[in-house]
């Protein structure tokens, strides 16, 4: 377990070399246990995504003596948006209005709006979820008349490569989507993209929010 605390280390001095502004390290702990999320939290760590919703409800609550923030960051089943809704802070991959709506529905009045990021699919995978980006625009506007929703930004996963230039491309493209939403009067403040193999690519694009799961827990199990 030692091992997760020197990864989280390592993961942050390198955010610092490579950041010139704030940028927050979500810890992907999904397929990992709840001793294995305690120890990063004893670490320093409070932000953790999850992508399976039954895996992440049992962490929730084998955990829930710690002050965490929780993340969606997988694909989202429409019967599983009541779940999301009332149990994460954040949710990392919209996609489509249908789920927008469902979202905002299911979330309790008692808590805070959901904190939503819209994800874009920037490499045109058909495997992958995301939006086009000439969709993104009519998404932006619908969410924003959601009351229960925030938008606060975009994400992305583009295709893997080890290429630092085609990284820094893709990762420029979302960018410059976020920009014209803001041009166009959206008040964003999130990039959530970069994972263990392209972070620092990210980074230099304008990430605020990485995802790392492999290079502070190790190779997934």
């Amino acid at each position: 377990m030692a091992t997760i605390a020197s990864g989280l280390q390592a993961v942050k001095q390198q955010i610092e070399k490579t950041a010139e502004g704030p940028v927050a390290l979500l810890a992907v702990s999904k397929t990992w246990p709840a001793e294995a999320v305690r120890e990063a939290h004893r670490a320093g760590q409070k932000a953790f995504g999850e992508s399976y919703v039954q895996e992440a409800l049992e962490k929730m609550k084998a955990l829930s003596d710690l002050d965490l923030e929780w993340h969606f960051i997988g694909p989202i089943q429409s019967n599983k948006t009541g779940l999301i809704a009332e149990n994460f802070d954040w949710v990392h991959g919209v996609d489509r209005e249908r789920i927008a709506l469902r979202l905002s529905r299911a979330r309790p009045e008692s808590m805070p709006p959901l904190q939503v990021c819209i994800q874009v699919n920037v490499s045109g995978e058909a495997s992958k979820s995301g939006i086009e980006p000439e969709k993104v625009l009519s998404l932006a506007n619908y969410i924003s008349g959601l009351a229960r929703l925030k938008l606060r930004g975009l994400m992305a996963i583009p295709e893997p490569t080890n290429d630092p230039r085609l990284q820094r491309a893709r990762f420029a493209e979302v960018r410059l989507l976020k920009e014209m939403l803001s041009e166009s009067g959206f008040d964003l403040d999130t990039l959530s993209m970069g994972m263990s193999g392209d972070f620092e690519s990210a980074i230099l694009e304008g990430a605020t929010i990485i995802r790392i799961g492999s290079a502070i827990f190790g190779t997934r199990i």
